[in-house]
């Protein structure tokens, strides 16, 4: 992560967008305090969950099967 003063972001900022458009993250510093970062913009559909590439799988938001649905309201527990 490069961090650069805000003259310097002012000055070059076409070549730090280019540098984010690539995956870096920018900080901006006034003085030796950061304050703001650039990073990409997280499009609808290109975010990863966690640290792991994952995709929710489209029976997500189906109903829970009666047996396993019991053992999470406590009436009993699933067989193992």
């Amino acid at each position: 992560m490069a961090i650069v003063k805000v003259q310097y972001a002012k000055t070059h900022l076409s070549a730090l967008i280019s540098a984010v458009e690539q995956g870096e993250e920018i900080v901006i510093a006034r003085g030796d305090q950061p304050v703001a970062r650039l990073v990409p913009i997280a499009l609808p559909g290109e975010r990863e969950l966690g640290f792991v590439a994952y995709q929710v799988p489209d029976s997500f938001d189906e109903p829970l099967p009666e047996e396993e649905l019991a053992a999470w309201e406590g009436e009993r527990a699933l067989p193992a």
